[in-house]
């Protein structure tokens, strides 16, 4: 297991150790940590969810919840108990670089995404929203539910040759009666989070190393760009950001690939980096949740490895709404 850590300071720090809890996935993303102890996640490039349990000695086999056509990117629970899938429409194909994978080009047959809702006891899927505002999605990457039920999430895009699309924020309910478009344009944006008390909508863009925030009005509503254009954070050199969660101090945890790990972002804009212990060490981490029974213990996907680990966290994490 890993020591403890001090997250007071703006120093970067080291895991000591890790807990393997499973390996030999498929570009493994989305984890959410279940109120049972098991884990739900998805395999990108198997283009199925995933859900691993905890035993006496450590953790069962991988066991399949439902095969998604296309690809499932970010998920969570939903109001209703059932799961909700960010849908790329499979923009990726693969591309194995000495045993680790990594997206490549867009297909020829990739068309746009969705979100998607899973029934868990069934398998079950159906489509929910494929546009908003009459603007059709593209590759919708990640996604949190607010306590009135009503969902957040990003699109990613995707990039072409000699193109890069420009996409938004959005905000839908669970039958895809209301479904806008928040914020316009942003950047390839990628992990989204809430703040603990739910004022203010945090999202990544992958490409500009960049976190940025919008005040949260009403549900749905954002307020207008402050002094500061929104943003929280950036990085320097070649640090990318993916998926991110929100602790229960309001840090935002941002899987940060190309360097790898965590890099935690206060609530005023201060940043450090948290990263794991060698044989866990993945420029391709890409995203974290959190769990177990005091909400200490962090969920990580290493995407390009394979792999899904743990990690005792020292702060405790936000309870999700759902």
């Amino acid at each position: 297991m890993v020591m403890a850590m001090d997250l007071s300071t703006p120093n970067d720090v080291t895991l000591s150790s890790a807990t393997l809890v499973a390996e030999g996935l498929r570009f493994p993303e989305g984890p959410i940590a279940m109120p049972d102890g098991s884990v739900i996640f998805v395999e990108i490039a198997r283009s199925q969810i995933s859900r691993v349990r905890p035993t006496e000695t450590g953790w069962g086999a991988v066991e399949v919840v439902a095969s998604i056509a296309g690809g499932p990117n970010g998920i969570a629970i939903g109001p209703d108990g059932a799961l909700y899938v960010c849908n790329n429409g499979g923009c990726f194909s693969w591309i194995d670089h000495g045993g680790s994978l990594y997206p490549g080009p867009v297909p020829p047959e990739w068309t746009g995404g969705s979100i998607d809702r899973v029934d868990l006891l069934t398998g079950t899927v159906t489509t929910v929203v494929t546009a908003c505002d009459g603007h059709s999605l593209r590759a919708p990457n990640d996604i949190v539910f607010d306590a009135q039920g009503g969902m957040w999430f990003t699109d990613h895009g995707v990039r072409l040759e000699r193109a890069s699309d420009r996409t938004g924020i959005y905000y839908a309910n669970i039958d895809g009666t209301v479904a806008k478009e928040v914020v316009f344009p942003v950047d390839s944006p990628n992990g989204i989070g809430l703040s603990p008390s739910g004022d203010r909508v945090y999202w990544a863009e992958t490409h500009t190393g960049r976190v940025f925030y919008r005040s949260i009005v009403t549900p749905g509503v954002v307020g207008p760009i402050g002094a500061d254009r929104g943003v929280l954070a950036g990085l320097a050199g070649m640090q990318l950001f993916d998926s991110l969660a929100v602790d229960g101090e309001g840090n935002v945890c941002v899987a940060t690939l190309a360097r790898g790990g965590i890099t935690v972002i206060s609530p005023t804009g201060d940043a450090h980096h948290v990263a794991l212990p060698d044989g866990f060490v993945d420029p391709m981490t890409t995203n974290i949740c959190f769990g177990g029974p005091d909400l200490r213990t962090a969920y990580i996907t290493l995407s390009g490895v394979g792999k899904l680990v743990a990690v005792p966290w020292p702060t405790v994490g936000l309870k999700l709404n759902f």
